[in-house]
């Protein structure tokens, strides 16, 4: 049976959180002489002065009716790695724990691993980018804390089987993870309705992708109050600053704009996959469901250096195991993909 105290760290079930200025006064008030802000105002605006809103209350409403989750069931961090961080500072004990994570997959989860000093264990996904199940199981023991799985995986691009999840779900009782960031270029349907059915389950999203927000770093987690309750006892008082929360809501009101832009998105996206199949040096172009692509192409590496003389950017993941020989591209603006292609056609005449 899943039992969350079971799972916290002692010193973070003892924490007594700090308790700011705005977390001891609620409501509205004429004279606000109780944070030690300057009164006389900023250079910026007559608002900057003051602290924000430490739970960023207004943005969670805004969200709750968008994502049709209750706000108490929602973290916002300072970026998707905040949330990383926080949970594995809340329910991961250094040089004692361990977390479980899928590679290839998105680099953050071991690297916050190694700076809080947790032990990450490696369930390698099958060559088909799903997960190995079995080998799941045979890493966790109990001091196994967090699964972690990405989907659509980063840098697959696949989505990941569903039942797959929902086995993991079913049969851990620790944390199981599942990152978002790229949900909304996928047919596959978000986790986040299914809260109610997984005690155990946290979901992560992201603004800086399908919303093009990436500038204001602000990250999602989706879990039951009482996750989020510990998430919001753990973090730094203000961790979300008053202006991002300012755009962020302007920006949370062009829904139709952000839905037209991912179906642009993706259908740049298929229409670039298509051009790969077609280019000579291209061996493989993997299926996504992302807004970017995984390409197997001969000479990944002198392929990526020759972009660059271009003037073009990728990613070579070609050091990533199961990855060998490949870039990532990410879909750009018609103009950008273009200049791509051509260039891949001007490396192939030369070479």
């Amino acid at each position: 049976m899943f039992n969350l105290n079971s799972l916290l760290r002692e010193n973070i079930k003892n924490l007594k959180p700090y308790s700011s200025a705005r977390d001891e006064f609620k409501g509205e008030a004429s004279v606000y002489l109780d944070a030690n802000e300057n009164s006389l105002g900023s250079p910026l605006t007559k608002w900057y002065n003051r602290y924000p809103d430490p739970l960023q209350w207004k943005v969670k409403e805004v969200l709750s009716s968008i994502k049709k989750v209750n706000p108490e069931n929602i973290f916002l961090g300072n970026g998707s790695d905040e949330c990383i961080d926080i949970l594995f500072r809340s329910f991961c004990e250094p040089k004692k724990d361990n977390v479980i994570i899928c590679p290839p997959t998105y680099g953050m989860y071991e690297v916050s691993a190694n700076i809080n000093d947790v032990e990450v264990r490696k369930a390698s996904l099958t060559s088909d980018f799903q997960l190995d199940l079995i080998h799941l199981e045979n890493l966790a023991d109990a001091n196994t804390k967090i699964i972690w799985i990405c989907s659509p995986n980063n840098p697959t691009g696949n989505s990941l089987n569903r039942a797959d999840i929902e086995t993991v779900l079913n049969n851990f009782n620790g944390l199981v993870v599942v990152d978002e960031a790229y949900i909304n270029f996928a047919k596959q349907k978000s986790f986040v309705q299914e809260l109610a059915d997984y005690p155990n389950l946290i979901i992560l999203q992201t603004l800086s992708k399908a919303w093009g927000l990436a500038a204001l770093r602000l990250g999602m987690a989706f879990a039951s109050a009482e996750i989020i309750a510990v998430m919001n006892k753990v973090k730094p008082p203000y961790n979300i600053n008053q202006a991002t929360q300012e755009l962020v809501l302007k920006a949370l009101e062009e829904v139709g704009q952000v839905n037209d832009m991912i179906k642009e998105l993706v259908d740049m996206r298929d229409a670039l996959i298509e051009v790969f199949k077609e280019i000579p040096i291209v061996e493989k172009v993997y299926p996504s469901d992302a807004n970017f692509i995984l390409v197997k192409i001969k000479n990944a590496r002198k392929v990526y250096e020759f972009m660059l003389t271009k003037g073009i950017v990728l990613r070579d993941r070609s050091n990533v195991k199961l990855c060998e020989d490949c870039l990532r591209v990410t879909v750009g603006t018609e103009k950008e993909n273009t200049l791509l292609v051509d260039a891949i056609v001007h490396y192939i005449q030369q070479s």
